[in-house]
């Protein structure tokens, strides 16, 4: 499943950060940690950065990423 890399345009710098962090698998938790935001901050992020993509979860919005070019392996 191929995906194009226009739903990327529509996010925000913040939510493209948060979707990278979520790609390298770091938790809701540590995605506040790292960016100085309470958890609520970052779950809206998430949740705008899946509508926007029209993604069912975060396990979607990892493949998004690395198919998208936002992240690669290694």
């Amino acid at each position: 499943m191929s995906r194009d890399t226009e739903g990327l345009d529509e996010l925000t710098d913040r939510e493209q950060q948060v979707l990278r962090m979520l790609a390298v698998g770091l938790s809701n938790a540590e995605i506040a940690e790292a960016l100085v935001l309470s958890e609520a901050t970052v779950k809206t992020h998430v949740s705008n950065l899946l509508g926007k993509l029209g993604l069912r979860d975060r396990v979607q919005a990892v493949i998004y990423a690395y198919e998208s070019g936002l992240i690669t392996p290694g």
